[in-house]
């Protein structure tokens, strides 16, 4: 166990130490194997700051990701929550907005479907957006290549029909599934042929995928709902409990959301 600890630690210890390193001036070979020593002897007889300085390391991490998220949402609060591009699904005049960020082929979004939908059921307040994020491969690339292209062509009501047979359904989702469903849905084919051609399917995929980046996502399903991200599929109760706190801090801040 400690020899696991010693690599990641040292690394905490040099990053944590690297300011003060950088402002010092350059030690000669010989007061650089005596620090050396010095320090050597220190952890030996103090093994227990390897451990420390892994904590303080990840304390000092987590805050730096909470700045660089609360700065992403600042400056990409409409892209999040108002993009041009999107469905909303639910009350589209809703004082709270959930977004997904989902891929047709996740396991655990197909698990958390039957949450979503009795929250468009249960909550008449709620507006939900659904961001196509295709991270598990060409199927789930081309499946929202599909999807996107939809959009532009079917209201909430029959977009949520498509969205609801292809992530509920079984077997892997790629293009030719999707297009299938776009079928049984009453798509315009022709019509969807053409737009999946267009740049702004593209635009929209790469917008998402920006958003994700600047938010620190890398999973699905994962919902931000007021400026809380939630990530994995955690339940109805706890996306409720998300939804009251940011109900609360959204009527003390309306243009938070």
């Amino acid at each position: 166990m400690f020899k696991r600890l010693i690599a990641p630690a040292l690394a905490a210890l040099f990053a944590l130490a690297a300011p003060v390193m950088a402002q010092a001036p350059e030690a000669s070979p010989a007061e650089r194997q005596r620090i050396e020593a010095i320090v050597r002897e220190y952890l030996l007889r103090n093994p227990e700051i390897l451990q420390e300085a892994l904590v303080e390391l990840e304390k000092r991490q987590a805050q730096a990701e909470d700045r660089a998220r609360a700065a992403a949402f600042a400056a990409n609060r409409d892209a999040l929550y108002r993009s041009p591009n999107q469905i909303v699904l639910g009350n589209p005049q809703g004082d709270i907005t959930l977004v997904e960020f989902f891929d047709y082929n996740c396991g655990f979004c197909k698990r958390a479907l039957p949450e979503m939908m009795e929250l468009l059921r249960s909550d008449s307040r709620l507006r939900v957006v659904l961001k196509d994020f295709p991270v598990l491969g060409p199927g789930s690339i081309e499946a929202a290549n599909v999807a996107v292209a939809l959009k532009m062509q079917l209201a909430a009501p029959k977009y949520l029909e498509f969205h609801q047979k292809l992530l509920g359904g079984r077997g892997q989702a790629n293009g030719a599934r999707a297009l299938e469903v776009a079928r049984e849905v009453g798509a315009d084919m022709a019509r969807l042929q053409r737009d999946m051609q267009s740049p702004q399917v593209q635009q929209v995929l790469a917008e998402n995928m920006r958003l994700a980046e600047l938010l620190r996502i890398n999973g699905t399903p994962t919902y931000v709902v007021g400026e809380e991200v939630v990530v994995g599929a955690v339940g109805l109760e706890k996306l409720r409990e998300n939804l009251v706190r940011a109900r609360v801090a959204c009527a003390a801040q309306p243009n938070m959301c």
